[in-house]
């Protein structure tokens, strides 16, 4: 079961091509991480998807219904797109009830919202006095009113502190039950690592990767570090080293192994069978961002800067 396919989907801006191709299936359930770099097209692709913009070719469904008819899905959807606005002289409970009343939903909803992402106590304080995650939290609550089986984030943790970051993550992970589907936009891959079951990875508007995010963590490598007690034994653990035919490098009398995960066993049996005692033997895993820099031969400034043309377009990451 899926909750958002696209087929071919691609829009455009003028001669920028800000989605390109794109085929995917979300799952049902669970978290779904929506990741790239900032000016990779992730928030454009969202609108696309929401019926907010018209794509400017392919398809694509949502719970089932074309994105072509955004009104037999929108009921059963809440979304927050980069980041949430409010009426900072209102209190939190009135820009919900505004917004509950808009789409005929009753206000017991709301104390249900504002008990959800912990903000009870604080309904009757203004919006404008709301720390930068309060207001992540109220936007939240308020893409929660309708109940959604479906609900798209993009960019929740953008701008937080690493303990407001801790607590969204945490409410999402909460939220991902077995009935409703939460799709995360992020360019942080650390973020979506630590709460995604499932992956879309893009990159110019183009898909790299749409899978399990175990499916696409078996890939990693593990880095072991390698340092022998006594400097004039280098050159037989390269010698080593190299007729197990694993990539390897070496400076400063230490040697850096590129080995399958799980492997760094091996190379302390390697060692000791050669009669080298190791003054220093640690593994480093692959995480999300190496593994996307792996796919996309990206420089890490390339994570966190975007591109100028998208965003002088209008296009969006």
């Amino acid at each position: 079961m899926t909750s958002i396919t696209a087929d071919r989907l691609t829009r455009t801006f003028g001669d920028l091509t800000a989605v390109d191709n794109l085929t995917f299936e979300l799952p049902a359930g669970g978290v779904v991480g929506f990741v790239g770099p900032n000016g990779s097209g992730k928030s454009t692709t969202i609108r696309v998807l929401l019926g907010l913009i018209a794509a400017s070719g392919g398809t694509g469904t949502v719970l089932g219904e074309s994105i072509e008819h955004p009104e037999r899905f929108a009921h059963r959807v809440g979304a927050l797109i980069e980041g949430p606005t409010f009426v900072g002289s209102l209190t939190a409970w009135d820009n919900l009830r505004s917004l509950a009343a808009l789409r005929g939903l009753p206000k017991r909803r709301i104390h249900e919202v504002l008990d959800i992402v912990g903000l009870s106590g604080r309904e009757h304080d203004r919006a404008s006095t709301f720390s930068l995650g309060m207001k992540q939290r109220l936007g939240i609550a308020a893409a929660l009113l309708p109940d959604p089986e479906l609900l798209v984030l993009d960019e929740p943790t953008n701008g937080l502190d690493p303990a407001g970051i801790v607590e969204i993550r945490s409410l999402l992970k909460s939220l991902a039950d077995g009935r409703r589907t939460v799709v995360v936009s992020s360019h942080l891959m650390s973020e979506i690592q630590a709460m995604a079951d499932d992956l879309v990875v893009i990159r110019f508007g183009k898909l790299l990767y749409s899978g399990s995010l175990d499916g696409l963590m078996d890939d990693a490598v593990e880095r072991v570090i390698a340092e022998p007690e006594h400097r004039s034994d280098l050159p037989q653990l390269l010698d080593a080293v190299e007729s197990q035919g694993w990539s390897h490098g070496s400076t400063g009398g230490i040697v850096s192994i590129e080995l399958p995960a799980d492997r760094s066993a091996d190379v302390d049996r390697l060692a000791r069978t050669t009669g080298i005692n190791l003054r220093q033997l640690t593994p480093q895993r692959d995480n999300l961002e190496d593994l996307f820099l792996r796919l996309t031969g990206s420089s890490d400034a390339e994570l966190t800067a975007g591109r100028s043309d998208q965003r002088n377009s209008g296009a969006t990451s």
